[in-house]
């Protein structure tokens, strides 16, 4: 079949208007990507979030003064007996393990001494309690002994604590070692053995693997206030 110029033109002629559709397939190609991309971002950055350590949270859930006992003989010291619980809580989607949690207690200024309790692990998005039992013996307290003897008086005595905890948290061949800080004022009952009032500050060191990141992160915040007794 022999076909003429005539048939040729008019063959041109009726695929021209065609030409438009190529461009709008690659204006709806390029809306698409940009959708995917920003949905795909939008997931990193969510999975990042996610995935981020964060810091452990500590609380000192009790603090019981088992004994305080004064002794006048050969010089005026004082024994302390005392139980302490910690909370050790971990809002991350993978575990935790720390070491010994170390409390340093000290009376108005006076450091008491340090107590230690044993290592832990606390699950993903859950909680640790950790007791710790200090027996502080022979403490010359000479020029706080009268604010002692008027705070065992009125029923209520302040303590200052510094409870440290360093420990690993992380998935898979990613580990990040962190160390948390609470130091906190804590107003005793001796009457019924509870927590009056605790004022508290919160310091955090996530300090991530050498052969991953050496950038450290460390920050300190007012954590909280209670005004309640914890049985």
């Amino acid at each position: 079949m022999k076909i003429s110029k005539d048939t040729c033109y008019a063959y041109t002629h009726l695929l021209w208007p065609c030409q438009p559709r190529n461009d709008q397939n690659h204006i709806v190609f390029s809306k698409r990507f940009q959708v995917t991309c920003t949905v795909s971002l939008l997931l990193l950055f969510t999975s990042a979030y996610i995935f981020w350590p964060s810091d452990p949270y500590l609380k000192i859930v009790r603090l019981k003064l088992k004994r305080i006992k004064v002794h006048r003989v050969p010089h005026i010291t004082v024994d302390i007996s005392m139980l302490l619980t910690l909370s050790v809580q971990n809002a991350d989607v993978y575990s935790m393990d720390f070491g010994a949690v170390d409390v340093a207690v000290s009376y108005r200024g006076k450091p008491l001494g340090h107590v230690r309790s044993e290592n832990g692990h606390v699950r993903a998005m859950g909680s640790s309690f950790v007791d710790a039992d200090a027996e502080f013996a022979g403490i010359g307290v000479l020029p706080e002994i009268v604010f002692l003897l008027e705070d065992l008086a009125k029923g209520t005595v302040p303590f200052d604590t510094v409870s440290q905890v360093r420990g690993q948290m992380g998935i898979l061949f990613f580990h990040f070692p962190i160390k948390a800080k609470l130091s906190c004022e804590v107003l005793v009952s001796t009457i019924n053995q509870t927590i009056v009032r605790q004022h508290c500050l919160h310091e955090v060191n996530l300090k991530k693997s050498k052969s991953k990141l050496k950038k450290s992160q460390k920050m300190l915040v007012p954590l909280y206030i209670c005004n309640h007794s914890f049985k």
